[in-house]
């Protein structure tokens, strides 16, 4: 089996993998700094050369920079924020500088490759002093490229400002807005593109509507576009399925999945070496899409 594919990230100069780690879940202070060290070098080891935080995931920046400062030069770096910055108010200039500075002091390097102001509404998005401190970070070297983590009206308008290198989206067999409305687009303008939720918060996982939980709209979405008997015939489990997809969706460039397992890391590896989903389960997917998804907004 070939090696993890690395792509051009838009026109901005990085290359990424075409598997990234979202990395929230080893933010969970109940792991242990061993099993989170080893899960981040298998990653890196295995060709996973994107990595993606945030400033709310627990002690997830504090844990990259213990575990993986040695070797910063071997894979990318995605941060998100805007919040949440010690001394400043939220979705302030303030904020965006000593956020970027304290990221920097936790993830032990010089730079964030890609940092996003991360899901704040389109009014917010728009504020030329928040994207003013964005460009100032950049010519400083803090960071690399600026990016946009978000959905719906807010990307749309992150995409043709002129103002971003990248963006960060919904891209999944449930979710695809961003897939139709802004990645054409995206890919015209150069920018990198990481697809967030790419196995739709694994809503197959219950059997009953999963009220309350964050799969809940997902498992809904899924029994409506009624993709079961297409999988089956695939002779592909809901995981493979699903990430095939998402990973090899036109426009996108690297999709990020969160785990705190080894076992799952490797899984997701050898599922995106697999290659695209053939091309009569594609048709099937777009089809069941524009009957039924076709008005619906994204990341539900």
């Amino acid at each position: 089996m070939p090696g993890m594919e690395q792509r051009d990230f838009g026109t901005t100069g990085l290359r990424v993998s075409a598997l990234g780690l979202g990395a929230g879940q080893i933010g969970d202070a109940a792991l242990t700094e061993e099993h989170v060290g080893t899960l981040l070098n298998r990653a890196v080891d295995r060709g996973v050369t994107l990595i993606d935080t945030a400033r709310g995931y627990g002690l997830s920046e504090e844990r990259i920079g213990r575990h993986l400062a040695y070797r910063r030069h071997d894979f990318i770096l995605s941060s998100k924020g805007g919040y949440g910055a010690d001394g400043a108010d939220d979705w302030t200039p303030q904020a965006i500088r000593l956020g970027i500075e304290q990221a920097l002091t936790r993830l032990r390097c010089d730079w964030i490759d890609i940092f996003h102001l991360h899901s704040c509404p389109a009014d917010t998005l728009r504020r030329e002093d928040l994207l003013g401190a964005l460009d100032d970070a950049r010519t400083a070297g803090l960071i690399r490229v600026a990016a946009y983590s978000g959905e719906n009206e807010a990307l749309a308008w992150a995409a043709q400002s002129g103002r971003f290198g990248s963006l960060e989206t919904s891209v999944n067999l449930a979710d695809q807005w961003s897939r139709h409305q802004v990645l054409p687009a995206a890919h015209s303008a150069g920018l990198g593109v990481i697809a967030k939720r790419p196995i739709a918060n694994a809503a197959w996982r219950f059997s009953e509507r999963p009220v309350g939980e964050y799969a809940e709209p997902y498992w809904e979405r899924l029994g409506i576009l009624n993709l079961n008997a297409v999988r089956e015939a695939a002779g592909l489990d809901w995981t493979q399925f699903a990430l095939r997809f998402s990973a090899h969706a036109p426009g996108v460039h690297s999709a990020i999945v969160g785990t705190a397992s080894s076992e799952n890391l490797e899984r997701n590896v050898r599922t995106v070496q697999e290659g695209p989903l053939p091309l009569d389960v594609l048709t099937h997917i777009e089809a069941a899409w524009r009957v039924h998804g076709a008005d619906w907004g994204g990341e539900v």
